[in-house]
């Protein structure tokens, strides 16, 4: 067990609590904009189709029912502009988390073989890398990466914690480099739908992927659109040959969704309306909180997508922890994500509207 652990980073919120119970004492209470849960209701439709579908004593499947496969093929034609999907082009994950942790140990990576990801990046990517026992790169632009010994290339567009978005032309010249070295593409699209001042477009679009999901996989969540964080509902999507292999894979490894989570992806991916809704909420919090920080001094950076505004005010990013903290707001700092962000801090706009009016005014 400790030959496993050992191969992991310190966990990084762990850092953290010192600042949390700084923020709490404020006599308002705290506003944690640190972590990205959602905040808000499930829909009462996804509810609903997840009580309809409590009697569920048998087994799963870990590909999931035809009618899921088809919602899931139905939402990336619809909303991602994938022509052709099949079933073999789809596959349920019990989040997504566990996928980009435990991608490279099932694509059977390891000593010798190199993981690339962000240079400012989600921390799991890592961490996916380490258990396998791979080596990682980080990268500024894929495409000046050494493909020798490369077996697996991460994008994540939106990124978290940035907020960049690749533009379609980025996304055609890396999938292009990719397949040219012989390099799994799989990109981390979960924040999508959550475009601000960019449309994000998704690697399975086919001018970025010429109408071929060959070497290509997009992993998506319900975590942020939905507000379904707590029902571990995700999926990928993409090249049938890799999908194929994965699936058999986690049939031996019993990683199943949950017969009622099933359900609920399905009510979740045929209504559109509560995410418009979602949207909203999001973007109202997104321009109070973003004048409020330029007002206090932030420069914003990126952030034209996702969650987060990664803002700084050019200091250590733990001093600017320790400074809103004092104001009973507690953030992240930019170095979870990389040591290219020690001047940042991640500011999460998962809050309710009362907090964040909260953190408006503090910040005043």
């Amino acid at each position: 067990m400790s030959a496993v652990s050992d191969r992991l980073p310190t966990f990084p919120w762990d850092k953290l609590e010192p600042y949390k119970e700084t923020a709490a004492a404020h006599p308002d209470g705290i506003v944690d904009l640190s972590v990205g849960t959602p905040v808000d209701p499930v829909p009462e439709l996804i509810q609903k189709a997840l009580v309809a579908a409590a009697d569920s004593p048998g087994y799963p499947t870990v590909w999931g029912t035809p009618e899921l496969r088809d919602a899931l093929t139905g939402w990336c034609a619809r909303r991602l502009g994938a022509r052709e999907l099949t079933h073999h082009n789809v596959l349920p994950i019990v989040g997504s988390k566990e996928l980009v942790a435990w991608l490279p140990t099932q694509l059977g990576l390891g000593p010798g073989d190199k993981v690339a990801y962000p240079r400012l990046a989600y921390p799991t990517y890592e961490v996916g890398a380490r258990l396998a026992r791979a080596e990682y790169v980080t990268y500024e632009d894929p495409l000046e990466l050494d493909p020798t010994g490369l077996k697996l290339l991460w994008l994540n567009s939106p990124s978290n914690p940035t907020g960049r978005v690749l533009s379609k032309d980025e996304l055609t010249r890396v999938v292009a480099w990719a397949r040219e070295h012989g390099v799994l593409l799989v990109s981390d699209e979960c924040y999508l739908e959550l475009g601000w001042e960019a449309d994000p477009t998704s690697v399975l679009h086919p001018d970025v992927c010429g109408g071929s999901y060959e070497g290509i996989v997009a992993v998506h969540s319900l975590s942020k659109r939905s507000n379904l964080a707590g029902y571990r509902a995700a999926f990928v999507a993409g090249d049938a040959a890799v999908l194929g292999d994965l699936l058999q894979i986690r049939k031996h490894g019993g990683m199943m969704t949950s017969a009622p989570t099933q359900a609920a992806v399905i009510a979740a991916l045929g209504d559109d309306a509560h995410v418009h809704e979602q949207r909203e909420r999001y973007a109202a919090r997104r321009a109070a909180l973003r004048a409020a920080l330029v007002r206090h001094g932030f420069r914003i950076e990126h952030s034209e997508a996702s969650l987060y505004l990664w803002a700084t005010r050019d200091e250590s990013c733990w001093d600017t922890v320790a400074h809103l903290a004092s104001l009973g707001i507690l953030v992240a700092p930019g170095d979870f994500y990389g040591e290219a962000g020690a001047r940042f801090v991640r500011v999460a706009m998962t809050a309710t509207d009362e907090r964040v009016a909260a953190a408006v005014s503090r910040l005043a």
